[in-house]
């Protein structure tokens, strides 16, 4: 069996799990969220913890076992707790600031780029070179944390961008070869 799959899930104060016909979801102090999951296995609730089970032993039962097992403990996650995602800028120029709920990123281009954020993320700055993506759907806040990265992701010559927190850029020499050259 999963070593992964056969773990059960707590099921914290406030709260709620349905389960029907293939959904689960999950309602909570931070949101609510809802997946559909595979014939294959089934989830049963039972005082407080929440398990899940496959049906045979196919080599396709034994993946989902787990798979599902942690997409579900990640909605429970996300709706007690919330996921968050830091960026940091980095670069002279680079900013970023708040227009009601758009984030707005200098990241010297010749505008500055505004960003919407999609229902259940919220953006926040911290300073004006730190961002935070939060929301309760750890895949969701992923998606737009990578999604604002890509608008200008770290170069390794002068680590210049945006980078994930704590992300380390492994730097380049840059044209060192030329210097000392006879020509």
């Amino acid at each position: 069996m999963s070593r992964v799959g056969k773990a059960p899930i707590a099921i914290p104060q406030g709260v709620e799990v349905k389960i029907s016909d293939g959904q689960v979801a999950v309602k909570g102090p931070k949101g609510e969220l809802k997946r559909s999951f595979r014939p294959e296995v089934s989830l049963a609730l039972e005082e407080g913890w929440l398990r899940v089970f496959r049906r045979g032993e196919s080599k396709m039962e034994r993946s989902l076992h787990g798979l599902t097992r942690t997409l579900v403990s990640n909605m429970v996650t996300g709706v007690s707790q919330g996921f968050r995602r830091d960026l940091d800028l980095e670069g002279v120029g680079y900013r970023a600031a708040m227009s009601g709920p758009k984030l707005v990123l200098a990241l010297g281009f010749t505008h500055p780029v505004e960003v919407a954020p999609p229902s259940g993320i919220i953006f926040s700055v911290e300073g004006n070179t730190r961002v935070a993506v939060a929301g309760a759907d750890k895949e969701l806040v992923g998606e737009i944390a990578a999604q604002i990265r890509r608008l200008r992701p770290a170069e390794p010559y002068k680590g210049k961008g945006i980078r994930y927190h704590g992300e380390i850029i492994r730097r380049k020499a840059g044209k060192a070869g030329k210097v000392g050259a006879k020509k």
